[in-house]
């Protein structure tokens, strides 16, 4: 499952380019004031391939995104470039769990899932419901318009009204509290259209680069 841990799994390497990229931080800044300074995610937009960490990428550019909207909550930050990074890796984001023998290309098949679903399994389809909708229409809004041009597909808002579901849901859970997540999972159902609005400019950001 993922998990709110971008800030967590930085590298030494990572802490290093920081604190060479923040010469003008103050002496009392701690790190996650670094993180905040907008000439950080500057350095990483120029930085080389090999440089800086994805969690570190991911993390100080969704932040950025995020604060912009409104969403000015680390965790959630945490949890986007998380997201952002498990599900660039191959088939990942079609799945529940990096092994798992369901693949789901569209919100309905998981819908289906959730229907046949109990236990343990329910609580981490609703997550994948989430997760699923945010990263499609977060990183992916024009494919969803063009698909809506051709095929009279679903716009955002059936995204955000699934997305929030899943989310709302899945914080519910008993399991959720358990994996630590049930404060990130409402925030980010309060909050989807915001969320995925941030992610919406990151992309058009990266995309432009």
């Amino acid at each position: 499952m993922i998990q709110a841990d971008a800030r967590s799994r930085l590298t030494a390497d990572d802490v290093e380019f920081v604190l060479r990229a923040t010469p003008r931080a103050r002496r009392d800044e701690g790190l996650d004031e670094r993180l905040d300074r907008p000439e950080l995610a500057t350095s990483l937009a120029e930085a080389p391939v090999l440089g800086p960490s994805p969690s570190l990428f991911f993390y100080v550019m969704a932040r950025q995104a995020l604060c912009a909207h409104g969403v000015d909550d680390r965790r959630v930050a945490d949890y986007c470039a998380a997201l952002l990074r498990e599900f660039g890796l191959r088939d990942r984001s079609e799945r529940i769990a990096p092994i798992d023998d369901h693949q789901h290309r569209y919100l309905v098949d998981i819908v289906a899932d959730l229907a046949a679903s109990h236990g343990d399994r329910q609580f981490r389809v609703l997550v994948h419901l989430g997760n699923y909708a945010l990263w499609i229409a977060g990183v992916f809004p024009t494919w969803i318009s063009a698909r809506r041009g051709r095929r009279g597909g679903p716009d955002l808002s059936y995204y955000d009204a699934m997305g929030t579901r899943g989310f709302a849901e899945a914080s519910d859970h008993r399991l959720a509290s358990q994996v630590g997540l049930d404060d990130v999972f409402r925030l980010t159902a309060d909050r989807f259209s915001d969320v995925r609005s941030a992610l919406n400019d990151l992309s058009g950001r990266l995309n432009a680069a």
